[in-house]
């Protein structure tokens, strides 16, 4: 049975900014009367940054989107267990790429909200669906879509999610999905304008001119950001080939290790039975010596 606190932050986190306090407080007071431990926790939902509001949006409209990115996440979080290193290779380019593809989605669906993401936030929507990939319990906290901080993780450090969703017991939940309310039809008005074709056709021109401007100016950033990413794509290569260059090279020098440990134990044992052979002998040439001595006084 779902925690009937979840069911009323499940309604919350889904709407829009300026309406989450006063949904959250209308919530709680309608409830003070007759469950007042329940209206008490529900005071306390905390409202989202920013970046969490977008992602929680996020997570309820494009479900399917979010979906593939945290299924990225847990094969790649497999692939570098097992140390698969082309598929690891594959997979963080993928992640790379969705990460950047969903974020540029919630940037739009955030829009249609009537909310702007500045790319400061934006930044931050995007290392949450990183983080979301890397680590199994941001992945959790994602799919909530019960967020109420962004998230960062490196994928070795645990990261501490108390305070990064609305209640602990929304790890494990899921998010409601939900359709975005369609927008108003507008009110159409004829006005009769004798100059309306001439002044519509200017206008054509106008807007043909600027969006062509437009189209040269994404093409050239399109350009270059093909070419920026061709260019870490093969350092990516690079470096993850160095990297296995070295760990093939480790495996080396500790096998060598376990040699030489083997063999420096087996010489200080050899060194060891040297010595004493040694002092034996020195023991035997002094036992002739004074003997030697003794015969020649005697003689």
């Amino acid at each position: 049975m779902t925690d009937p606190l979840l069911e009323v932050a499940d309604e919350l986190y889904g709407l829009a900014m300026a309406d989450f306090t006063p949904a959250r407080d209308a919530r709680a007071k309608e409830l003070k009367k007759d469950d007042p431990e329940l209206s008490a926790r529900i005071k306390r939902l905390r409202k989202p940054s920013v970046a969490a509001w977008a992602v929680n949006l996020l997570v309820r409209r494009e479900a399917d989107q979010v979906g593939q990115v945290l299924e990225v996440g847990s094969a790649l979080r497999d692939a570098a267990a097992n140390l698969a290193g082309d598929e690891l290779r594959a997979l963080t380019r993928q992640r790379r790429q969705l990460t950047a593809a969903v974020t540029t989605r919630a940037r739009a669906v955030a829009a249609e909200s009537g909310q702007r993401l500045t790319q400061a936030v934006a930044d931050q929507v995007e290392a949450t669906l990183t983080a979301a990939i890397l680590d199994q319990g941001c992945s959790e906290a994602v799919r909530s879509g019960l967020l109420v901080t962004a998230l960062a993780a490196t994928g070795v450090d645990e990261v501490d999610l108390g305070s990064a969703v609305a209640a602990p017991e929304a790890l494990g939940f899921t998010a409601t999905r939900r359709e975005a309310a369609p927008a108003p039809r507008p009110e159409l008005r004829v006005v009769p304008d004798p100059d309306a074709d001439a002044k519509a056709l200017a206008a054509a021109r106008e807007e043909l001119a600027g969006a062509e401007e437009e189209l040269a100016g994404a093409s050239g950033a399109l350009d270059d950001a093909t070419a920026r990413v061709h260019d870490l794509e093969a350092r990516n290569l690079q470096v993850q080939g160095e990297i296995d260059e070295l760990r093939r090279r480790l495996a080396e020098l500790e096998e060598q290790a376990e040699e030489v440990d083997e063999e420096l134990e087996g010489a200080e044992e050899a060194r060891a039975e040297a010595e004493e052979l040694v002092l034996e002998a020195r023991r035997t040439r002094d036992a002739a010596a004074e003997a030697v001595a003794r015969l020649g006084v005697e003689g």
